[in-house]
């Protein structure tokens, strides 16, 4: 049996220790981590082959395999990414708004750690390096909780983040991990409201639905993606195809891939074509509507049977996670907002034109995490936003927004100076 109480208030201890810490001995254990990704590879790929065996006995779907996958590739990316997060500044004890007060106290903001986060994961194990660097650079502890598709690939790696801290001379309950696949561990952790300040759900719509539901801790969700690229009249259509390639094709599997294109009318006849033809060859099948599919009469037929198929009346609101696009064709600008506006789920939308007006139109008035001009939406991404790592996107407005590196895993407190000072 595990007692989540007993972990929760080392987890605590260990932040009141981390706070002693500074950042050189933080970004040893980092180092540290880095170099265990590096020297256990063979360990960590050995569990991650068992895991994924049994989800494959188990019928998960490619997908998801895909997502729970590690090879030599990306554990040397995730050890890029710690040392990443070593060489970034840290946030803790940063201050800002300073300012004297008419009756000379000197007020400052002061950057602190949240505190301790229950993290709720599923799927993609290298969640559980992100969460422990970026919890370690900013003197957070983590309580981490993986699916049981990963249990395997989670306790290998979490041997190495203890493993790490150890070697800094800090507390190994900075980073601890749920080694139970029962799922009332989970509704444990969503009470555990006198230890843990932060509940971080990644996984699908039910797991982000039973946290907010359940839970007596404040949730930050995100990371479901329904995400739109739209094409305006004015857009150059050579270069739009290979950023419609990569923001779908790239990694399909992964929450900032697009799911659906929206086109002008005006360029849909000339555009759709070559969409279906270029990503089709690549295993991409499609969802279209009506206005679609007319704007495909003439292209080969074989092609189009075989890869385009009406939408049905969920279709526009599915994150894919696969090798399927939705496509839609548009009457102009407003349409496409509007479209966004229903269907999109806040996370990341972007416009392909060269109006730019249109551009900041879409900038202004498209309601998502990250928006993009020109741009595939496979960036949104803590990494490739210079962040190192990311403990998740958020999608909602508070107390973040996008992908969650270093300052959003923060907080402040008011540090207020005076000479004795008393209110009058």
């Amino acid at each position: 049996m595990i007692n989540l109480e007993k972990m929760g208030a080392a987890a605590q201890t260990a932040t009141l220790e981390m706070s002693r810490a500074n950042t050189d001995i933080k970004n040893v254990a980092l180092q540290a981590i880095a170099d265990g990704l590096v020297s256990s590879e063979k360990d960590i790929l050995t569990a991650n082959k068992r895991d994924a065996e049994a989800g494959r006995r188990h019928g998960l779907s490619n997908a998801l395999i895909d997502r729970l996958t590690l090879t030599s590739k990306s554990l040397l990316g995730m050890a890029a990414d710690v040392r990443s997060i070593a060489a970034l500044p840290d946030p803790i004890g940063e201050t800002f708004d300073e300012r004297v007060l008419p009756n000379g106290l000197r007020l400052r903001r002061q950057r602190v750690p949240i505190g301790v986060l229950g993290v709720i994961y599923e799927s993609r194990p290298n969640v559980t390096i992100d969460v422990s660097a970026l919890a370690v650079k900013t003197g957070n502890a983590a309580l981490l909780r993986g699916g049981s598709e990963t249990i395997h690939s989670n306790l290998a790696l979490v041997q190495i983040v203890q493993r790490a801290l150890q070697q800094a001379n800090l507390p190994q309950s900075v980073v601890q991990f749920i080694a139970d696949t029962d799922r009332k561990y989970v509704s444990e952790l969503l009470r555990l409201h006198d230890f843990v300040e932060m509940i971080i759900p990644r996984g699908g719509n039910s797991l982000h639905r039973f946290c907010r539901e359940n839970s007596s801790i404040p949730v930050l969700t995100g990371g479901i993606g329904v995400c739109h690229l739209y094409v305006d009249t004015s857009a150059d259509l050579a270069a739009a195809l290979p950023v419609i390639e990569n923001a779908k094709v790239q990694r399909p599997s992964v929450c900032n891939a697009l799911d659906t294109l929206l086109i002008n009318r005006s360029v849909a006849t000339e555009l759709l074509p070559q969409v279906v033809a270029r990503l089709g060859h690549l295993g991409v099948t499609f969802r279209a509507e009506p206005r679609t599919i007319s704007a495909l009469q003439g292209t080969t037929r074989n092609l189009v049977e075989s890869k385009v198929i009406p939408a049905g009346p969920d279709d526009f609101d599915t994150e894919w996670l696969s090798l399927v696009l939705s496509l839609k064709v548009v009457d102009d600008l407003d349409e496409a907002i509007d479209h966004i506006g229903t269907h999109g789920t806040s996370h990341s939308d972007g416009i392909l034109t060269e109006t730019d007006s249109h551009a900041q139109r879409f900038v202004n008035e498209v309601d998502a995490a990250a928006v993009y001009v020109n741009a595939s939406t496979r960036f949104t991404d803590g990494a490739q936003f210079g962040l190192g790592a990311e403990v998740a996107v958020s999608t909602q407005r508070l107390h973040a927004r996008g992908p969650m590196g270093l300052p959003e895993l923060t907080t402040y407190k008011w540090v207020v100076r005076g000479d004795y000072t008393t209110r009058s």
